[in-house]
């Protein structure tokens, strides 16, 4: 194997090392200010920082959580100190990444359906993203389901362009995660969940082969196979685990290191519940099963925060238990009493310390160094772009 190729993997299974799991922090500015104006938070700049800082910096971080996903603006941003972001993830041993396709437009020819863009000037992107700390990139394909959705065209042209954007990424020494979501709106039965879900990955490892990526450097971020939100028949957690683990063994091949699953909509408990579940279920699994969570993991932390520098411990504190589950449940060990011991604990807990980074890790992990940008930047301030 080449030095490029034994890169991506050793990333690529950093990722997915034992018990830990991503953290989808690129939500774009829309999306944050939505989410901050339900706090009465005013979104600007120095707030969307500040709420992304307090889980870049909550101590002991980087024993559950291998990366971050980064979004555009926050990749450029530094703390007061002059820190880079990417770097505070570094320093807790951290893998940054980024967000890099432009979302989802409407398919010409096909209502009701889209597919997401970005290709343009991605090599260029990359490069520059690169320089600012990211190891991995994410990209996501949206796929709607209905009694005749999706079609044909729809699904060929996502998953073309996930596979051209993953060996795009592989060209610069980037680990793509690729992401097909089969979205959960809709009424549909968990049966057509599974159909469709057979038919998008069947398409997707179609076109990774066809565009020469490698398997052994990138992951999967698939939807679990699950009824629709507005299905009235809602399944229970070991028919979502058989379903989403049958549609998994049939089209993903064992040479992918790790799959990490999106919560699609779901609650911060179910998600975790099924994810546990999923890793308990005896049988073959050829790869590391784990999280690539956003809102599951940052929901509770931002409703104790409120953008209030005062409760900045506390939805440290509960991001902390929520990542912690989710490790647990990434080793199939969680259980409904940790979330009893989390509520005895957070009444007069202690502030953590963060784990020292190992000293050997600056030559044998790459991504743990401080980035280029950030050592000629450390002194300019706190400006952000």
């Amino acid at each position: 194997m080449t030095t490029k190729k034994s890169d991506l993997a050793r990333t690529a299974n950093a990722l997915v090392a034992d018990g830990k799991g991503i953290l989808a922090a690129d939500e774009t500015v829309r999306t944050v200010t939505k989410r901050l104006g339900a706090q009465r938070v005013e979104s600007t700049p120095d707030s969307r920082r500040a709420y992304r800082e307090m889980f870049f910096t909550t101590p002991g971080i980087g024993e559950f959580i291998s990366g971050v996903i980064l979004q555009d603006e926050t990749i450029h941003q530094r703390d007061p100190d002059g820190t880079a972001l990417p770097d505070l993830l570094i320093e807790q041993g951290i893998i940054p990444g980024i967000k890099v396709d432009t979302g989802a437009k409407p398919l010409a020819g096909a209502p009701g359906e889209t597919v997401t863009e970005g290709l343009d000037g991605l090599r260029e992107r990359l490069e520059d993203y690169k320089k600012l700390g990211a190891r991995f990139a994410k990209w996501r394909a949206v796929i709607t389901v209905s009694d005749t959705l999706p079609s044909t065209t729809c699904v060929h042209v996502n998953a073309h362009a996930l596979a051209r954007y993953a060996a795009i990424c592989q060209e610069q020494n980037v680990v793509p995660i690729v992401e097909p979501e089969v979205l959960m709106d809709g009424s549909h039965t968990i049966e057509r969940c599974e159909e469709v879900t057979n038919t998008v990955l069947n398409a997707v490892f179609n076109e990774l082969f066809d565009q020469r990526v490698l398997l052994e450097g990138m992951l999967l971020k698939p939807n679990m196979v699950i009824s629709g939100t507005e299905c009235v028949d809602q399944v229970s957690v070991d028919e979502v685990v058989e379903a989403t683990l049958r549609s998994l063994i049939r089209h993903v091949p064992p040479a992918v290191p790790g799959i990490v699953f999106r919560t699609g909509g779901q609650d911060p408990l179910t998600a975790t519940r099924h994810l546990n579940a999923i890793n308990q279920l005896e049988g073959r699994k050829p790869w590391k099963l784990s999280f690539s969570f956003g809102r599951a993991l940052q929901d509770e932390a931002l409703d104790a925060w409120r953008g209030k520098r005062s409760n900045l411990e506390t939805g440290q504190q509960l991001f902390y238990h929520r990542a912690q589950c989710q490790s647990a449940a990434a080793l199939g060990t969680y259980t409904n009493a940790m979330e009893k011991r989390a509520d005895r604990s957070l009444k007069g807990a202690e502030p953590r310390k963060s784990r020292p980074v190992h000293p050997k890790a600056s030559t044998e992990q790459p991504w743990r160094r401080r980035t280029e940008a950030s050592r000629r930047g450390k002194n300019r301030g706190s400006r952000t772009r």
